[in-house]
């Protein structure tokens, strides 16, 4: 029904093999997209403002990290990785180009190597501890002095908030473990979560994986075994600062312990260019950067031309390990004592465990490597000459703690505490703690009330400060009552809570500007651009702000004066909801202006952990990447949904078919009988079995097709996903459920005098198009019908269903306009949208329909569905 993949082979290698090739199949552009990313070419596709990260990833040396691990891994280990890469290689050979992102960036899909996956995992994580952090500890230190560190620690601009929990089977209704979670990452459009199923003779396991990425890591359940992590907020990267030279015969030097050593250094070209694995020269946009390495790390700030510059360390790169031995090991894991020995050989990101199995067992633990070197490192960035900051072996063993009924794990200052500097605020962990003690039967559906819990214990300090002002304006002190009574729950459709992140986001802007501050307002462009988020001051004072508004180094009366200020300046603000404010953003590699922007429960620091950048931005591009719940009782009653879809292909059924069940706070049903699932036609093909009623060529385009809608069938997909969206507000169906939208087009699939049909250009679905007979329709009663008419509506694709050609909606109008008068006969057509929907209407009229006048529709009860009152604009289009 979601087009989730459930594969089964009839050994471990093919099933790699098959695991590749339907997430080439599925998702093709994202994962060609992590390859650019890793080589460093990424800017060759997707335009210049990957420049900054193509450099950062060159100097890094991350792709010849991925081949250190890839060469390291044991023959097994290796051996199941290949099986994969050739999976994909194969699929982006047979469907990769099925992707119409490829053809909006110029380019075609490349070949994988082995090491590829390796690099897509270390690419994806490499900023995931956020030692870019350091620098701005180093800046504060230097310019506030050591004591300011802790006015801003706390969960920064780069890290991610995660949810995982665990309820023993005492207080689960069925008796067995429940683990769920939702890990809290950048919101990606595809999602960077891929749901699955692995099955063959040695394991059969459900779960989320990476795309890119062979197995499930993550969040997996094997039927007696599940397990989730969380990020541990562990510090396992380090900064040194590096004094380097050149010498007369053209190397590099750098000084440290042991005094001037010799560096490695050679310059690659071709950066932010094509990778010519796609048959091009590789020369597009080339920019030559040098890469330095010392017996440290890889110099990712300056250079021996500035005489400095700034060493990144990690145990990937000095240990040739990023721990994919365990990939494998999870899969055939059959108990928890399995899944522990499989996370000794985890590595990056460090991450807190939480699993259990059907006799009862439970685990708590971190997993990863984290270097014993002196604490300073962990703070900021430490100088390369001094002894004292070299590593001296790994954490062993990692922290682990016994389960007495229920485990949390929310990135708080817990069991990595001694592994780390900042963490999450405790607000998440004490939350889901409070709800999960409220009762002692919970079943899976129950777990949506954490997942979606909005209350926001961080708003204490701000409204605490709110309480104390007096002598405000009438508006003001109207404004201060709503907040002291609100429930402080941001919810979407909460008025109060649109009106406290105002006044919050006042608050961080004028504290920005005080003087306190002043050193540390223009830090960020004097650094590579891929750190400068870390080192703006708006989003740390946001994500600080709790603490500042408690920090005796900001005067009481200063505090109150940003205050007053704030709820003066929010009271003269038009009204809205925090759903009109706080909307999804996901990220796009080709962003599309024109996508739909839900809004969100949620923020921050709620469960529902929603975040945007208070005193910036209310749009949120961080949230639940996915959700889970695992049920050690019987798997199918487990839960899991993604933010869209299960497929990364604009235009699929299955690309944003999720959304509505996301937004809602709702999980799909986890399904594991091979009996119950359904082949599901090839909507990225031509679909066999559908003849078309009508075909036509557009120059520049492709070949359209009309086919008769079947609700019954795979088509209903498609058409709940599209009708589902904010964008088809006007359709008037965004509210009904997948069932309800079925029966309705089952209804008008009986009528001879109403017609619906898929319009595919090239296979892929772009449109829906119904006809109708005027007399037979309510618009009948507002215009006079002639002979020879035919009532028509038009639903578009998202976007990205016809890769957002230029004059794709005009070539659309014509194929459907030839269809009515051509194909039918028909003297007229005429159209009746919404006369609120402002780009129907436009389209109509630059299609050469005679916009006739507003018209209001009666309404109407039908056997299905009851057609509300209706203003629209009455449109013909004459032979």
């Amino acid at each position: 029904m979601w087009g989730i993949p459930h594969l089964r082979a009839g050994d471990a290698l093919s099933l790699a093999y098959a695991q590749g090739r339907v997430t080439a199949a599925d998702r093709a552009w994202q994962i060609e997209v992590e390859r650019h990313r890793l080589l460093g070419t990424s800017a060759g596709a997707l335009g210049a403002g990957e420049l900054g990260w193509d450099r950062f990833a060159r100097r890094a040396r991350l792709a010849d990290t991925a081949r250190r691990c890839y060469e390291a891994l044991d023959a097994e280990t290796r051996a199941w990785v290949d099986a994969y890469v050739d999976g994909v290689n194969r699929g982006l050979a047979q469907r990769g180009r099925s992707a119409p992102e490829f053809g909006r960036a110029g380019v075609e899909p490349g070949r994988w190597e082995g090491w590829i996956p390796l690099g897509v995992w270390l690419s994806t994580h490499v900023l995931f501890a956020g030692f870019p952090a350091k620098l701005w500890r180093d800046e504060v230190v230097r310019r506030l002095g050591a004591d300011a560190v802790g006015l801003f620690a706390t969960d920064g601009p780069g890290t991610t908030g995660s949810n995982g929990w665990l309820v023993d089977g005492a207080r689960a209704a069925a008796g067995g473990t429940l683990i769920a979670g939702d890990p809290h990452r950048f919101i990606e459009d595809p999602g960077v979560y891929q749901q699955i199923r692995l099955s063959c003779p040695e394991f059969d396991v459900v779960g989320l994986a990476v795309p890119g990425v062979p197995g499930i890591g993550h969040f997996g359940h094997a039927g007696g075994v599940a397990w989730a992590i969380t990020n541990a907020m562990a510090d396992y990267q380090d900064l040194y600062r590096e004094r380097l030279r050149r010498t007369a015969d053209g190397g590099v030097e750098a000084f440290g312990p042991d005094g001037w050593r010799a560096a490695h250094a050679h310059v690659e070209e071709g950066v932010g260019g094509r990778d010519g694995s796609d048959g091009s020269d590789g020369s597009d946009g080339s920019d030559g950067v040098e890469v330095v390495e010392t017996e440290r790390g890889v110099v990712v700030i300056g250079g021996p031309d500035e005489g400095e510059g700034i060493s990144l360390r990690q145990p990937a790169r000095v240990r040739a390990d990023l721990g994919f031995g365990a990939l494998p090991a999870l899969l055939r894991a059959r108990t928890v004592a399995d899944v522990d020995r499989a996370f000794d050989r985890w590595a990056e990101p460090v991450n807190v465990v939480l699993a259990a199995d059907t006799a009862g067992g439970l685990l708590h633990r971190v997993a990863g490597t984290v270097p014993v070197r002196d604490p300073e490192n962990m703070l900021r960035v430490v100088p390369a000459w001094e002894e004292r900051y070299a590593w001296r072996g790994t954490y062993t063993p990692l922290p682990r703690a016994d389960v007495d009924g229920v485990a949390v794990m929310a990135n708080e200052r817990s069991l990595a505490a001694p592994l780390g500097v900042e963490f999450a605020p405790p607000h998440r962990a004490r939350r889901i703690r409070e709800l999960l003690g409220e009762r002692a039967d919970w079943r899976p559906d129950d777990m949506s009330a954490v997942h979606t819990d909005t209350e926001l214990a961080s708003a204490a300090p701000l409204l605490a400060l709110v309480e104390r002002l007096d002598g405000l304006t009438p508006a003001a002190a109207a404004l201060r009552e709503r907040l002291l009574t609100w429930d402080r729950r941001m919810a979407a459709g909460s008025v109060r809570a649109a009106a406290y992140a105002r006044v919050r986001s006042a608050v961080v802007r004028r504290l920005a500007r005080h003087e306190l501050f002043a050193p540390l307002t223009d830090l960020a462009p004097a650094y590579p651009e891929v750190f400068r988020p870390w080192l703006a001051l708006v989003p740390r004072i946001a994500y600080g702000l709790e603490n500042l508004l408690t920090s005796p180094r900001i005067p009481d009366g200063d505090r109150l004066d940003a205050v007053r200020a704030a709820v003066e300046e929010a009271a003269g603000a038009a009204e809205g909801t925090w759903g009109e404010r706080h909307r999804l953003a996901p990220w796009q590699a080709l962003p599309d202006p024109d996508a739909d922007r839900p809004g969100l429960d949620g923020d921050h620091d709620c469960v529902l952990s929603t975040s945007s950048v208070p005193g910036v931005t209310d749009l949120s591009a961080r949230g639940p990447a996915a959700r889970y719940v695992w049920d050690l009782a019987r798997r199918d009653d487990s839960r899991w949904i993604v933010p869209l879809g299960a497929s990364g292909t604009p235009g699929s059924a299955h690309h944003r078919d999720q959304l509505p069940l996301w937004l809602r706070g709702e999980l799909a049903p986890v399904v594991t009988d091979f009996d119950r699932l359904t082949k599901e036609p090839d909507v990225t093909e031509a679909t066999p079995g559908l003849s078309p009623v009508y075909e036509r060529s557009v120059d520049g385009f492709g070949t359209f097709r009309l086919t008769r809608l079947d609700p019954a069938g795979a088509d209903i997909d498609v058409l709940y996903a599209w009708v589902s969206e904010e964008r088809a507000r006007f359709w008037g169906m965004t509210g009904l459920g997948r069932d309800d939208v079925r029966e309705i087009y089952a209804h008008l699939d009986s009528l001879d005098t109403h017609h619906a049909y898929l319009v595919r250009l090239d296979g892929t679905p772009v449109a829906l198009f119904q006809t109708y007979e005027p007399e037979a329709d309510r618009v009948s009663e507002c215009y006079e019908v002639r002979d020879g008419d035919i009532g028509a509506h038009l639903l578009v694709g998202p976007a990205g269903a016809a890769g957002a050609r230029r004059g794709f909606t005009g070539a659309l109008v014509g194929v459907l306009v030839s269809y009515a008068l051509d194909e039918l006969g028909r003297k007229r057509i005429v159209v009746e949208p919404d006369a609120r929907n402002d780009k129907a209407v436009a389209l109509f009229a630059r299609s050469g329909f005679e916009l006739v006048g507003e018209i209001v529709l009666p309404e109407i009860d039908l056997p299905e569905v009851q057609l509300p009152k209706k203003r629209a604009q009455l449109a013909v289009y004459s032979r």
